[in-house]
């Protein structure tokens, strides 16, 4: 069969140098993250179908093949994986990479513990960094700050927590060059890091290979087929169709496409824990995504004083402007993060990115991400990003000639409270709506294949039903300044 991207586009590296792929139909078409190989023509029955070769679906289609195997309950071949592309085509290939459990939303901290173990199974195929995650606020935020500790303890993921003084200690013992100006509350997560996002990509996809799943790339879903009680009975493709037990849907910026196909609502009332009700909120909404790279001048490195590798940064001052080289204030706050990111620069370097825009209920999602002319980042978020950096670090600062002028672009459905979905949308329909969370949340994939070979739904995805939000159980505050609450 014809496998995707027959042509000399360098897959390994395609950051370090990214030309534009040519067309596929009339449409320019992102390559799989990694080169694609053994892959299968479309069967016409099976017992699992997993949509998506990102991150959850690669997880999902890998450890439910792992479980039907350990526990004699069926084969690895029982799975079939389709992607209209290959592994990490999508979201998942261009991600920054940041494995954390920074979320005030408590209820996620159990998921992020057990996504955390699975990177820890297997770093290096994986290609995690277990270097930390350092994040920093504002004395107005100590109090979240507590809570956060505290929830993050109590689910079984301990950081260490710092304040005032202390705060400004630890940051100046860590990277004496730190400024710590307003930096008065810090996060120190020691389990966290970062995974280099074609390494993670190719490791999932080696892992489903090792455990028998029926890996389809190239192949297109086109919809569902589903009987009068709304059970789907076979996933159509543009290579046929393919009947079916139980689908798993993992399509990330995709999502509400099949979501449509899935019978899902497009438009909910949703109400919230105080007992406020919005009427008729969007089901979902898409935030242009913004992130880039930066090369680290000759001679700066992003070592600690131990010279150790760096714990990814999150740095969060609302309250503190970030000025460009001539003066001008460009944001009225500091939302940055960044982490050491070689194996993305192509040389020694760093990513990170600030808080995405909103664009609204609709997006053109195709061409994905650098490919897509509206959605790349405007010129001022590289003077921000680079402004930022020199604001926290002397050794940072004039960051800004050393910026990577190059297309970045991608978009991300989110849900009515930004947090994700993860839930039967019909009895045999499971669908992990991640709200652009998923890359460090590698876990929900194990434990969506748990629930699907051992009966019970894990305690970490029960409270992200859909029917939370006509019961009252809708997350975060409804004028959050971030999605990612």
């Amino acid at each position: 069969m014809s496998l995707p991207n027959p042509t000399g586009h360098n897959q390994w590296y395609p950051f370090a140098n990214r030309p534009l792929p040519p067309e596929v139909d009339g449409c320019l078409t992102n390559p799989p993250a990694i080169p694609v190989f053994d892959s299968v023509p479309l069967p016409p029955s099976a017992r699992f179908v997993v949509v998506g070769a990102g991150v959850h679906g690669l997880s999902s289609a890998y450890h439910l093949a792992m479980y039907l195997e350990r526990s004699g309950r069926g084969k690895g071949s029982d799975v079939v994986l389709i992607d209209k592309q290959g592994p990490g085509a999508g979201a998942t290939g261009l991600a920054c990479g940041c494995v954390r459990n920074l979320y005030m939303t408590n209820q996620l901290h159990p998921i992020l513990r057990a996504s955390v173990e699975v990177w820890e199974s297997d770093p290096v195929n994986f290609g995690f960094q277990q270097v930390g995650y350092v994040s920093v606020g504002e004395a107005n935020q100590e109090e979240d700050y507590v809570e956060l500790h505290a929830s993050q303890a109590a689910s079984g993921y301990p950081s260490d927590m710092y304040t005032g003084s202390d705060a400004h200690a630890f940051l100046t013992k860590l990277w004496p060059d730190f400024k710590t100006e307003n930096c008065d509350v810090v996060l120190h997560e020691h389990r966290s890091g970062y995974a280099g996002t074609h390494i993670a990509v190719w490791g999932l996809d080696q892992k489903c290979r090792q455990w028998g799943v029926q890996r389809v790339y190239g192949t297109t879903v086109t919809g569902y087929e589903r009987d009068a009680s709304g059970s789907v009975t076979a996933v159509e493709t543009d290579h046929g169709s393919i009947s079916c037990e139980q689908v798993v849907v993992g399509a990330g910026a995709w999502t509400p496409q099949h979501w449509e196909w899935l019978g899902g609502p497009s438009h909910l009332d949703v109400v919230y824990p105080d007992g406020h009700t919005e009427e008729q909120m969007d089901m979902w909404t898409y935030w242009r995504l913004l992130e880039g790279e930066v090369l680290l001048p000759e001679g700066v490195d992003f070592r600690t004083a131990q010279y150790r590798d760096s714990p990814v940064l999150h740095v969060e001052l609302l309250d503190t402007p970030v000025y460009g080289e001539d003066g001008t204030m460009i944001l009225d706050h500091t939302y940055v993060y960044t982490r050491y990111a070689a194996e993305r620069v192509g040389a020694p370097g760093l990513q990170g990115g600030t808080i995405p825009i909103k664009i609204g209920p609709r997006a053109e999602v195709e061409p994905y991400g650098h490919l897509n002319d509206l959605y790349q980042a405007e010129e001022w978020f590289a003077d921000y990003y680079c402004s930022a950096l020199g604001m926290l670090f002397k050794r940072l600062e004039n960051l800004r000639p050393y910026f990577k002028d190059r297309r970045n672009g991608g978009i991300g459905a989110f849900t009515p409270d930004n947090v994700p979905v993860f839930d039967h949308l019909t009895d045999n329909a499971w669908v992990i709506a991640d709200s652009n969370h998923g890359f460090k949340m590698i876990g929900v994939g194990k434990l969506t294949a748990q629930m699907l070979v051992y009966g019970d739904k894990p305690y970490e995805l029960k409270p992200f039903t859909l029917d939370r939000y006509r019961t009252g159980g809708t997350f975060g505050s409804r004028n959050s300044n971030s999605p990612w609450v």
